[in-house]
């Protein structure tokens, strides 16, 4: 076994372990511990944290049953107190920003949750933004669910809103293939006029967001919509089901005078389908020899950086990254060396060239390109794993050229961690590319000049809802064809990036308020360390 795949199946046996080798118990014992007494409930005292393992797993309804994968629950008989205490402590612990956490007692808050969302840093970023925008918790059951498969409940439409604010108006970016939606012939560009008789333009957000993010599968809700291009609108009616993301549409390859390019639409890291599919296409793009590469990424919010390792040495091949860091986790000051999480030696993720048992590839080894220049679609949607993705590549000397808006800014990631049923997201971690640099607090900004930090050569382009993504008249598509062919932007691209918060992608106001709604979208743009599964040797 070569030094790499040992580290792989290190990181990957940590990763799949987690909610074991988290877990409380410590003995050989197959007897739970018992309840402790009421006298020795835990008690605040500011500025003295206990070990998080004294609070793990003792909840308030523990359960009983297995997770997702078949291991059993760790949950022992606890109360709402020593779930907060847990959190208090595990938060001191690994929390990137420890030390900006005001220091609360526990018992003050209502359920876990509550205090958990004030276990954070209200620090601001040099552009004003938050600095950590990206704290958020899921039930632990629907976390696993999304991770496995890809599933959610939906109509499998991804709506973006171009006004968030009255008067709003909300389109179509893109839908998945055997799917409510596509069922009732949506597509990109479809603007939604009405949901269930009330007005998207100024109509009241509750039966909006009721309508377009349903809680359960079977509801049935009635659309007013107009087409990409049509002069009228129609009346259609969706029901609500479990919708299985494809992580990958669109890949196809242009015949262009300057050469092949390929294409792929690329919409997340973090499901364990979307490692065979990226796969499969770069098996599709080395067979076809093409040289150049166009990863549209602009509503990739991240996922597993191990997938997203494995993208860019698809891209670039083994001459450029043998014996390159892909990334470096740099943890808070209380662990310089040691991973809190793990308790392995820190260690670089390199850029992976095998598969894990997830997923298979000819003879065992990734596809690459071996291209020196690779083309990303990016608006404030591009967030975490694709933003690891150019500076990782950006780090080895491999040309991004970023064509779109800003992305969303955030070089941090986490071990996603269970307690008593619900999924924990804090930031422990910020990464680093093989040149050590690692500070994109307010995103990577395409622009004519390439600092060769956060400002990346390329072309600031508005995503175009009036093409379908694929067709090289898109505006962003078409900026990367005309530079691929003659090294510079459109005549026609007026637009300037801006620089903005990720809350302007995701905007705080009267629709997308609920819980629910905020859970899923928070969880699509993240780098999570935790792999699926152990990768082959």
């Amino acid at each position: 076994m070569n030094t790499e795949k040992l580290r792989i199946k290190l990181l990957s046996l940590a990763a799949t372990g987690l909610l074991l080798t988290a877990c409380g118990g410590g003995g050989d014992s197959d007897t739970p511990e018992p309840e402790p007494p009421t006298s020795e409930a835990p008690t605040w005292t500011a500025g003295v944290f206990a070990d998080e393992d004294n609070f793990k797993d003792r909840c308030e309804t523990p359960r009983s049953g297995t997770d997702i994968d078949g291991v059993p629950w760790p949950d022992q008989a606890g109360s709402h107190l020593y779930e907060k205490h847990w959190l208090r402590s595990w938060s001191n612990n690994t929390y990137l920003w420890y030390d900006e956490i005001q220091d609360r007692d526990p018992a003050t808050f209502g359920v876990p949750t509550e205090y958990f969302d004030v276990l954070k840093t209200d620090e601001l970023t040099s552009s004003g933004a938050q600095k950590d925008n990206f704290h958020f918790f899921q039930d632990t059951n629907d976390y696993q669910q999304r991770v496995s498969s890809g599933a959610s409940s939906g109509y499998g439409a991804r709506f973006f809103l171009i006004q968030n604010a009255p008067p709003r108006k909300i389109v179509i970016a893109y839908t998945e293939p055997s799917s409510p939606a596509t069922g009732a012939g949506l597509t990109r560009g479809a603007e939604i006029i009405e949901v269930d008789g009330v007005e998207v333009v100024d109509g009241d957000a509750n039966t909006l967001n009721a309508g377009l993010f349903p809680a359960n599968d079977g509801e049935t809700h009635e659309f007013v919509v107009r087409d990409l291009g049509a002069a009228s609108t129609r009346t259609i009616t969706m029901t609500s089901a479990t919708v299985t993301a494809d992580p990958v549409q669109n890949e196809q390859v242009f015949n262009t005078a300057s050469g092949k390019v390929g294409y792929m639409q690329f919409n997340t890291f973090g499901t364990r389908i979307a490692e065979q599919e990226i796969i499969d296409a770069f098996v599709d793009f080395s067979n076809e020899g093409v040289q150049d590469l166009v990863v549209d990424l602009r509503y990739n919010g991240g996922g597993f950086l191990f997938i997203s390792s494995q993208l860019a040495y698809m891209v670039a091949g083994p001459a450029q990254t043998q014996g390159q860091i892909y990334e470096e986790s740099v943890w808070n000051d209380k662990h310089p060396n040691v991973n809190p999480v793990t308790g392995q030696q820190l260690s670089p993720i390199p850029f992976y060239d095998t598969t894990s048992d997830e997923a298979t590839a000819p003879g065992g080894v990734l596809p690459s390109v071996n291209l020196n220049r690779v083309f990303v679609l990016s608006t404030g949607g591009t967030c975490s794993a694709s933003e690891a993705f150019i500076n990782g590549l950006r780090g080895i000397d491999v040309e991004v050229v970023l064509i779109g808006d800003t992305t969303c800014g955030k070089p941090y990631g986490f071990f996603a961690t269970d307690n008593c049923g619900t999924t924990y997201f804090t930031i422990q971690f910020r990464g680093e590319n093989q040149k050590g640099f690692g500070q994109y607090a307010d995103g990577f900004v395409p622009s004519s000049t390439d600092n060769g930090q956060d400002f990346v050569k390329g072309c600031a382009v508005a995503d175009d809802f009036d093409h379908l993504l694929g067709d090289p008249n898109e505006a962003m598509l078409a900026a990367a064809l005309e530079y691929q062919s003659s090294g510079t932007c459109p005549a026609t691209v007026t637009k300037t990036a801006q620089r903005h918060s990720y809350k302007g992608y995701m905007p705080e106001n009267s629709l997308l308020k609920s819980q629910r709604v905020q859970e899923r979208l928070f969880l699509e743009q993240n780098r999570i360390m935790n792999t699926p599964k152990e990768l082959q040797q």
